[in-house]
């Protein structure tokens, strides 16, 4: 009885002792996850507090870092969990094209990338040529880890509304057709762009398309009409750039164009690409656009709405 009763004992202080040890191992860790909860949750607060406030500063401190450091490309891309196949056969059978054009901010930069990237797609990018080197050199580090992915083969001295900016476009759009890739249509960005769509739901809006493009344009309104009625010019310095505007009339657009403004971003076929670079219309427009304010948004708009010559001329949409 006695045995029976020494063992009840030790069975019930080894019981309480093992749940002693256990809460305490374990105290450490939740008030760890405790402080982890209320340091998210006052990081979210603090964030939207400052977003409100419009305090910079604190929203630049406290986004995700990149991680590209001194790792090899296929660290990189391992570590970053890049996409390295085509996740559907739609996807693999209809390559998309891509248009960057960039002047700051690689952090940005290397987030649109990541978020856009397919290895079926193509992507030609562009950098200011007055970017700072070690920007430069990091995209092109970046780059250079995909086989998919290239520089322009020529860099602009971009002027914010000049010709410039539109040039940097067309040599990427240039490059882009001498890719082997056979991608269907090309889109055009910025490096402060970030895409609201997976690659396949893209790919699906684009096939809606029926081959047409997508460049929103209106006729001119009264308070832009200056942009092309008078002559503006580049003006590139060491520190600084601008457009100035001067009081000399320009003369009406070449062939009896009506021009429209809109948007500098589109989706374009590749055929409209082909059509841009070589139709005498197209060529003869670029000249005529190189001392107008903005023309990133009247050239695209323009050209796909002159009335076609033939059936395969231009998709209008």
């Amino acid at each position: 009885m006695n045995t029976l009763r020494y063992c009840f004992f030790a069975l019930l202080i080894l019981s309480v002792s093992l749940a002693l040890v256990f809460y305490a191992v374990n105290l450490p860790a939740q008030k760890s996850l405790r402080r982890l909860n209320f340091s998210v949750n006052s990081t979210l607060v603090e964030a939207c507090k400052a977003l409100i406030e419009d305090k910079v500063p604190f929203l630049k401190e406290n986004t995700l870092k990149t991680s590209f450091g001194e790792s090899s490309c296929t660290e990189y891309i391992t570590q970053n969990h890049y996409i390295t196949r085509a996740l559907s056969a739609e996807e693999a059978a209809f390559p998309v094209a891509y248009v960057m054009t960039l002047h700051k901010e690689f952090e940005t930069f290397e987030r649109l990338f990541r978020a856009v990237y397919m290895p079926q797609n193509v992507y030609c990018i562009h950098v200011d040529a007055k970017a700072p080197a070690p920007f430069q050199q990091a995209v092109r580090r970046l780059v250079g880890c995909f086989p998919n992915a290239f520089l322009a083969s020529w860099a602009e001295r971009v002027v914010y509304g000049g010709i410039s900016r539109l040039r940097a476009d067309l040599h990427c759009m240039r490059d882009l057709l001498a890719s082997a890739v056979p991608w269907r249509y090309l889109l055009n960005t910025c490096g402060q762009d970030f895409p609201l769509k997976t690659n396949r739901e893209i790919v699906r809006l684009l096939k809606g398309l029926g081959g047409k493009n997508v460049t929103p344009g209106v006729l001119p309104p009264p308070h832009i009409t200056a942009r092309t009625k008078y002559v503006h010019k580049e003006q590139l310095y060491s520190l600084f750039s601008f457009m100035l505007w001067t009081f000399v009339r320009k003369a009406p657009p070449p062939h009896n164009i009506t021009i429209y403004f809109g948007s500098a971003y589109v989706a374009v076929t590749r055929p409209f690409v082909e059509f841009v670079l070589h139709d005498q219309r197209a060529i003869d427009l670029l000249a005529w656009s190189e001392d107008t304010y903005s023309p990133d948004e009247h050239f695209w708009v323009t050209l796909n709405r002159i009335p076609r010559r033939s059936p395969g001329d231009l998709s209008s949409n």
